[in-house]
């Protein structure tokens, strides 16, 4: 029998056996793509711009069902409410939380295993080619751990930066329960500090956990950050938001009553873009690793060194450590980086 077919059936039993573990899915960039991956930025963008516009129909249809209801021109068939509740359910319809909740949906909801975003990226015919890379089992970082490897998220590049699949499904899903453990705790009345830390701590324990170390070997500070920027894109729907040193204008705007996309803003340049970072590459951002795991990635790394000498020729040891230390805050802000003993620095390749 071939080896490769015996990698195959091997990791079908794994996948079998070891369903809990699905729920870890990891990524590899420091196996870089042998060619130019193409930058699907603005395809993606325009993706999740359709899919709101998608959550903005539907909520305005519930908005003019229930506007219909106060004005007494409803359908026979419509239930209506008392005019206090009807107002109640047109004031929370065009709430923030609303619109989270309505695009969460869209983008965010899906299983265990692959949100309905996430599927869209591994399906979809991008424009051109090559649009997603995944290592070979025999050069991943995981070739001891071959459920990791089972469940690994291809590479892809967005507005110059390659990350894995898997953290475009924490943003928008993550994200979202960031964003609920925020409100929670500001409704609570925690200050705004005490708020993201409650949502950054849940985060916290999941990688420890079953997103995490527990279930991979892995603790991915990139997830943490996709998780945090995730909140801040359901926190910006609505509303302004601080990123650094600019205001990121609200995707949504309410005109009339009604939820529309905010036109007077380049939605290519602050739908997503502001968010995608080197923050969600696991290479310059590492993550910590088991120390069963952890001899192995080091040793894969060493061996990709040349890769990244040629793909990098102008990079130093000292610039490149400087680049992913200023990954460890994004913008200033904590997003949940914890050092790890066990982690493998690609400043080490120069």
């Amino acid at each position: 029998m071939r080896i490769s077919a015996c990698v195959s059936i091997l990791l079908a039993l794994v996948v079998v056996f070891s369903v809990p573990a699905a729920l870890a899915f990891e990524t590899d960039q420091y196996n870089l793509p042998p060619e130019p991956l193409f930058d699907i930025g603005d395809e993606v963008t325009e993706h999740v711009r359709s899919n709101i516009q998608l959550a903005l129909d539907k909520l305005n249809a519930d908005i003019a069902l229930h506007l219909s209801c106060l004005e007494k021109t409803a359908d026979k068939s419509t239930k209506c409410g008392s005019e206090t509740s009807e107002k109640k359910a047109l004031d929370n319809l065009r709430s923030n939380d609303a619109a989270a909740k309505a695009v969460y949906k869209q983008l965010g909801s899906g299983n265990l295993f692959i949100t309905v975003t996430g599927k869209w990226i591994k399906n979809h015919k991008f424009s051109q080619d090559p649009s997603r890379y995944k290592v070979s089992f025999a050069d991943s970082i995981f070739i001891l751990m071959p459920i990791d490897y089972a469940t690994i998220s291809p590479t892809i590049r967005m507005y110059g930066t390659e990350f894995g699949t898997d953290k475009v499904e924490h943003f928008f899903q993550q994200g979202y329960q960031y964003y609920k453990l925020y409100n929670e705790a500001a409704t609570k009345g925690k200050t705004a500090k005490e708020a993201e830390k409650k949502a950054v701590d849940w985060g916290k324990r999941t990688e420890r956990t079953y997103f995490g170390m527990l279930v991979s070997g892995v603790y991915s500070n990139a997830d943490l950050y996709a998780n945090y920027a995730g909140m801040r894109f359901y926190q910006g729907l609505g509303s302004p938001v601080q990123i650094g040193m600019e205001t990121r204008p609200p995707t949504l705007i309410l005109i009339d009553g009604k939820w529309q996309i905010n036109e007077a803003v380049n939605i290519n340049d602050t739908l997503l873009k502001p968010f995608v970072t080197d923050h969600m590459n696991e290479a310059f951002n590492p993550s910590g690793y088991s120390f069963v795991l952890y001899p192995t990635v080091k040793r894969v790394v060493k061996g990709q060194c040349p890769a990244w000498n040629k793909a990098y020729p102008q990079m130093t040891r000292e610039a490149t450590a400087k680049r992913s230390t200023a990954l460890e805050l994004w913008n200033g802000e904590d997003y949940g980086f914890a050092k790890k003993g066990h982690s493998v620095a690609i400043a080490s390749c120069f």
